[in-house]
């Protein structure tokens, strides 16, 4: 799980200290310091309290349930992890509400999905599955060409490709066009959803490149 943190949190931490910082900034580089440094409950509070601070603006609430997410993914006790997910989507729910960008949400929800699924994919597989789908069709409809959504739906189309006894090599293809498109965004705002490209680079290496 620390290496998916590192990934998701590589460039915001900088990116926010070059600047001078308000003190929704400062908060928000606190709470990012905590989850680097493996406090997620912590830092998903600290996300709340932001978000109830600030009266319409979606990136605290959707940080505080991306926390969750990653959080649930190595979880073993399944009602934990189901706790823990549906805080999440109380969360993410909230995020919808004020308006967030659209896409990043649809790929965060795509994930919470993924991550509820694990908690028992002989329960799950077959109600979950297809709603991913339709999430990351939906989503490349309307931003084809958002990174995150390119490296989501190749990370999910290649553990369906595992789970069905396939080699995920048939989507390296997909995780280099991806790059792509992390090495030409434009982030803004400064704090906006810009993780992804570091774990993109290491499906890369781990899947595509030659050993």
């Amino acid at each position: 799980m620390k290496a998916i943190i590192v990934y998701i949190l590589l460039g915001l931490i900088s990116a926010m200290s070059t600047h001078a910082q308000s003190p929704y900034d400062a908060g928000m580089t606190e709470a990012f310091e905590l989850w680097r440094n493996e406090k997620p409950t912590e830092a998903a509070n600290l996300f709340e309290r932001i978000a109830k601070a600030e009266n319409d603006n979606w990136l605290p609430f959707y940080y505080a349930s991306q926390v969750k997410i990653v959080q649930s993914f190595p979880m073993t006790q399944p009602a934990m992890k189901e706790q823990l997910l549906n805080e999440a989507q109380e969360l993410l729910d909230e995020a919808k509400g004020q308006g967030g960008d659209e896409v990043e949400l649809l790929v965060l929800q795509a994930m919470l999905h993924t991550a509820r699924l694990t908690v028992d994919p002989a329960v799950y597989a077959m109600k979950l599955s297809p709603v991913i789908t339709d999430l990351y069709t939906k989503a490349s409809k309307l931003a084809p060409e958002n990174p995150r959504l390119a490296l989501s739906r190749t990370e999910w189309n290649m553990g369906s490709a595992r789970y069905f006894g396939e080699d995920p090599k048939v989507y390296c293809p997909d995780l280099k066009d991806g790059l792509k498109l992390f090495e030409k965004e434009e982030r803004s705002p400064m704090i906006a959803p810009a993780w992804g490209k570091e774990r993109l680079q290491m499906l890369i290496a781990q899947t595509c490149e030659e050993k």
